[in-house]
Formats: structure tokens, C-alpha cells, sequence
């Protein structure tokens, strides 16, 4: 009787915007931060390459990804789940 326990690694939202390579998506996150002397809201964006072992995200998913092991020079995030699909 093994209790899952809640992860305390990282996790992001974001959309995926390119599913073209294998077990790999690229996801875009979006954050928002204000401009130390101006105070405009500023919209920034970061790309992960998140594993996806069964290939299931396509292009335009919003996904929930978390931080684990390198599994490649560029891959350090997995896709935990997919929130919504694409229309």
C-alpha cells in the first residue's frame, strides 16, 4: 500500500507549439512581469522541450509539464497531462 506523494518539483503550463520530433514536444510558457521603471505589464515567453513518451500531444495542447532528471543536452521537463486538446 504505496501512498503517492505530492511532487514538489516545478511544474508549468503551457501550449505546445511544435510535436514534429520524436517522444519530444516543444512548449511554450507564457508569463507576465512589470517593468522596473515604466510599471507596463510585459508578456514573456520561454520554450521547454518536455518528454512525451506516448507521442499523444499535438500542436496547439495545453499541457501541464514538470521538471526531472536531463534526459537530453536540451530535455529536462515531461508532460504530466494534457489540459485541453487543440480544436
Amino acid at each position: 500500500m504505496s501512498e503517492q506523494k505530492a511532487s514538489t518539483k516545478p511544474t508549468r503550463e503551457g501550449v505546445v507549439i511544435s510535436d514534429k520530433m520524436d517522444k519530444t514536444v516543444v512548449v511554450e510558457v507564457e508569463r507576465t512581469t512589470r517593468h522596473p521603471l515604466y510599471d507596463k505589464v510585459l508578456r514573456r515567453s520561454t520554450k521547454f522541450k518536455a518528454h512525451d513518451e506516448r507521442n499523444e500531444c499535438r500542436a496547439g495542447d495545453t499541457v501541464r509539464i514538470m521538471e526531472c532528471r536531463p534526459l537530453s543536452k536540451s530535455k529536462s521537463w515531461r508532460v504530466v497531462e494534457i489540459l485541453r486538446r487543440a480544436e
